[in-house]
């Protein structure tokens, strides 16, 4: 994509998909600032914190938010190579078969086994963070947003580093606040912009 003239009139399910698609964004920087905020309150020693996290349902929620919301970002983004498309969609796939994993391993209760020492149930993570890191690349090379670029190598990485137990706590809270922060700056970027950027000139998509 990456075109900023208008190639056609838009049609409504055109407005619809590009909501759609950028409602994704949103809610998966909503989930992941929540989380780095109840990090960094638990890193704090604030006691008002702990219950939201230790009853597990919060964050059961906010991982099932997560993956709805990279879905939506995932089936309605705007390609004008149909076969990246379905590699990414592909890769999603792979991504609810980990959270499906995830289910099984924490008996019903998927964030348990992310929390384990080490954690290396966070690896199956891993395919959902490089969903939302391909939709960040995506706008970074079509759009000039530089910071999504650096947050499709940042969130797997961090992930894999998280797993195998190399980042202490204070760096796994500074981290996870750090991509909150840059993908919060990028969904602030990226959903005012008009409609029909994403859109582009239709008689360019292939199949």
């Amino acid at each position: 994509m990456g075109e900023k003239a208008y190639f056609q009139p838009l049609t409504r399910e055109d407005r619809i998909t590009v909501i759609l698609y950028r409602a994704g964004i949103f809610l998966s920087t909503l989930v992941i600032a929540i989380c780095g905020y109840l990090a960094l309150e638990v890193g704090r020693g604030d006691p008002e914190a702990y219950p939201w996290v230790a009853s597990g349902l919060t964050l059961n929620v906010l991982l099932l938010i997560l993956y709805f919301g990279v879905g939506l970002s995932v089936f309605f983004i705007h390609l004008y190579v149909g076969k990246f498309h379905r590699i990414l969609k592909k890769i999603y796939y792979v991504a609810v078969g980990c959270l499906a994993v995830l289910f099984l391993i924490g008996n019903g209760n998927p964030v348990i086994p992310l929390f384990r020492t080490p954690p290396i149930s966070s690896l199956l993570l891993i395919p959902i963070s490089l969903c939302l890191g391909f939709v960040t690349a995506k706008e970074a090379f079509c759009f000039r947003l530089f910071e999504g670029y650096l947050l499709a190598v940042i969130m797997p990485a961090y992930l894999f580093f998280y797993a195998v137990g190399a980042l202490s706590p204070g760096a796994a809270i500074f981290g996870l606040m750090l991509i909150a922060v840059m993908l919060f700056f990028f969904m602030l970027r990226k959903i005012f912009m008009p409609v029909a950027f994403d859109i582009g000139d239709k008689s360019a998509y292939q199949p």
